[in-house]
């Protein structure tokens, strides 16, 4: 495979994507950083990229997304990506941290072309944890959409608005902090009822960890978790995504060393 380059890249603040570089396996590594330090109402955060075929690309953020205070309008983030035949996406931000009375809308949308493969990660805090901000924030609604060669593979949307519900409710989140999902869809492979049992296994690993994957209907299996600290949920994603990339990308884990 030839060498994946960053071919144009136009940003705007408060959007800001780093110099790429490249990991051990070959992919090209790009970070997309918000140098304010959050988002607050108003913010319209739009990323679009074009992956072209039989490229290599790691998507990542350098720390949590920070989601402050809102008093009108929400602030919202968009992510669009559209991945090339034969190419491979790594899709792997940090979690959102919602502070108390915020309100955060994003979409992540992924178009698969043929014989392209894609790991995509997702995951959400209860809030400040350490500042008492548990399920204080107004609303989070995320939305994620994949499809593969034109057909939808995968559709979910997670809209949480704690005043109308209890969340230590039975069913919900009760003693747990954190909440994430990842996404595996390759075009051309099989097994994936054995990949989600694979994963299931790296799951029980984790200590205070609970969760579960399953097969897609066709082309891939999610993982849903919860976890009751950012450290257990980082051990979690460590566990998961290099599994993930061993099954997927045929790639040994990978650590981006953000710290």
């Amino acid at each position: 495979m030839d060498r994946t380059t960053l071919a144009q890249c136009r940003f705007r603040l408060p959007l800001q994507a780093l110099t790429p570089f490249e990991l051990a396996d070959g992919t090209t590594c790009l970070m997309l950083l918000n140098p304010t330090g959050g988002l607050v109402g108003g913010d319209f955060l739009l990323t679009q990229i074009i992956q072209e075929a039989d490229t290599r690309v790691c998507l990542t953020t350098p720390s949590a997304t920070r989601v402050y205070r809102t008093l009108a309008s929400p602030a919202v983030q968009e992510t669009l990506i559209q991945v090339g035949n034969g190419a491979f996406l790594e899709y792997v931000p940090d979690h959102v941290i919602p502070y108390r009375n915020s309100q955060f809308r994003q979409l992540l949308r992924v178009e698969m072309g043929r014989g392209s493969r894609a790991i995509l990660w997702d995951a959400l805090a209860s809030g400040r944890v350490a500042c008492g901000e548990r399920w204080s924030f107004d609303e989070v609604d995320s939305r994620a959409e994949i499809s593969l060669c034109g057909k939808t593979v995968f559709l979910n949307r997670t809209r949480i608005h704690p005043a109308s519900l209890d969340p230590e409710r039975l069913g919900f989140a009760e003693g747990f902090n954190y909440l994430a999902t990842l996404v595996l869809v390759a075009d051309g492979l099989d097994g994936w009822k054995e990949t989600a049992a694979a994963l299931d296994a790296e799951l029980r690993n984790v200590p205070q960890v609970h969760g579960g994957a399953s097969a897609l209907a066709s082309a891939g299996c999610v993982v849903k978790l919860l976890a009751r600290s950012a450290s257990d949920l980082l051990s979690a994603q460590a566990a998961l995504w290099a599994r993930a990339r061993q099954i997927v990308l045929g790639s040994p884990a990978i650590d981006l060393r953000k710290d």
